[in-house]
């Protein structure tokens, strides 16, 4: 039955909001870093030097539930451990690595993760966790280099179909009508449409339009191969372009709105396709609209999605590795990463932790659900540049012919891969 948030999720619902400012505030970065030490991994011991832990905050919740579970681990190890809040965490990241003194732990976001890795940054210490294998596996591709996993993925997000109940209602629908293929999302979301309503939106950039590609089966890089180009991508770009010319989804900016969250929470879309971070926006600026969450439809290549990520990096000029990866174990084990979805709404990286998170939120579960089969967006070393270029010809879908759109895109692509190998 189709129903309001329970309050269980409302809670976790309200911490949600700030969850998506930690994403915000690691996004950016790059690889013109100072190189760094050479790494210290023939360390084995832990030291009594002290840690400090560098963490890109979304808010209060995040920074209390944080410190107090690095507090708790110096207590109980008997190393000192300080948790610092960066105002802007790539800049000070920056700043610690060239001068040789950077914070012992720290938030590696997935797109500047290759950069600091490749220039010698980061300590590659996550080999050796227990937890490793854990660890859901596009979150292990995502913080992998050279076929070494170097850092633990902190949380995750996915993408998901969120719906509003009372528009869904008044259209005559009922639970047995939610979409589960291209096909019966492209007929549910003309039937939702209504003046003033269009029946689904989403932001135009392919953090978004890019869970088709997945649903399709393909995706901007497959295999290590630039695929930007494949007919998977253009099937899926033909599929929203379609919805788009039909006038059964709208791309939010062209709705007036910031972001799928606003225009859902506005009524002017009855169905968004957003990251679980909207249950937290929905219980702080529209409390009372009921929704439900449902997997995103399944396309030509079968079940797909995006995920959004950051790991717990440590730099290879700690004097403390071992002491590090041994609070990165506690940070990342399944108590603590439940105790940090009940205090700021993210979802654990491992998949040991899944079962209990989607019985503590069962009308979120979908979106942890997508952990199962979610696509990284391609992180590596100037990819944001070409994720960037894509974003800008999205906008002009409507018009645009797929296949040259993405022609377009190939060989920048393709010279981004080609600098990785």
């Amino acid at each position: 039955m189709m129903t309001g948030t329970p309050r269980s999720s409302r809670r976790l619902a309200a911490a949600t909001l700030v969850a998506v400012g930690a994403l915000a505030l690691t996004a950016c970065g790059g690889s013109g870093f100072s190189n760094a030490g050479e790494g210290s991994g023939d360390q084995t011991e832990a030291t009594d030097a002290p840690l400090t832990v560098l963490i890109g905050s979304s808010g209060t919740a995040e920074t209390d539930a944080v410190t107090e579970a690095v507090s708790s681990w110096s207590a109980e190890s008997g190393t000192d451990a300080t948790v610092n809040v960066a105002s802007d965490l790539p800049q000070q990241l920056s700043q610690g690595f060239a001068s040789g003194k950077p914070a012992d732990v720290f938030y590696v976001s997935a797109d500047s993760f290759a950069g600091y890795a490749a220039n010698g940054s980061l300590e590659p210490y996550a080999e050796d966790l227990p937890a490793k294998d854990d660890f859901y596996p596009a979150l292990r591709e995502a913080f992998t280099y050279e076929d070494t996993l170097y850092c633990a993925p902190k949380d995750f997000s996915t993408l998901a179909l969120v719906i509003n109940d009372e528009l869904w209602a008044a259209a005559g629908l009922s639970e047995e009508d939610i979409p589960t293929t291209w096909d019966e999302l492209a007929e549910t979301a003309k039937t939702l449409t209504k003046e003033g309503t269009v029946g689904l939106a989403f932001s135009p950039e392919f953090q978004r339009v890019g869970a088709f590609a997945a649903a399709a089966g393909g995706g901007l890089v497959t295999g290590g191969e630039a695929t930007a180009n494949s007919p998977e991508n253009v099937e899926a770009l033909t599929y929203v372009q379609q919805l788009l010319n039909d006038g059964v989804a709208s791309y939010s900016s062209d709705l007036g709105a910031g972001w799928g969250g606003e225009a859902f929470g506005k009524g002017q879309a009855a169905m968004v396709i957003e990251g679980n971070w909207i249950a937290g926006a929905m219980s702080a600026d529209y409390p009372d609209l009921g929704y439900t969450v449902a997997e995103l439809p399944e396309g030509p290549g079968g079940k797909g999605t995006l995920q959004f990520t950051n790991c717990w990096g440590i730099a290879a000029d700690s004097d403390n590795v071992e002491g590090a990866r041994q609070l990165v174990e506690q940070l990342t084990s399944v108590d603590s990463q439940l105790a940090f979805a009940e205090a700021f709404g993210v979802m654990p990286s491992v998949q040991s932790a899944a079962d209990q998170w989607s019985e503590q939120y069962p009308d979120l579960a979908p979106f942890i659900a997508g952990g199962d089969y979610a696509q990284n967006v391609p992180a590596q070393p100037g990819a944001v540049d070409v994720v960037a270029e894509l974003n800008a010809q999205l906008e002009s879908l409507k018009t645009a012919d797929p296949q040259q759109l993405l022609d377009g895109i190939q060989p920048d692509l393709e010279a981004v891969i080609a600098d990785t190998q």
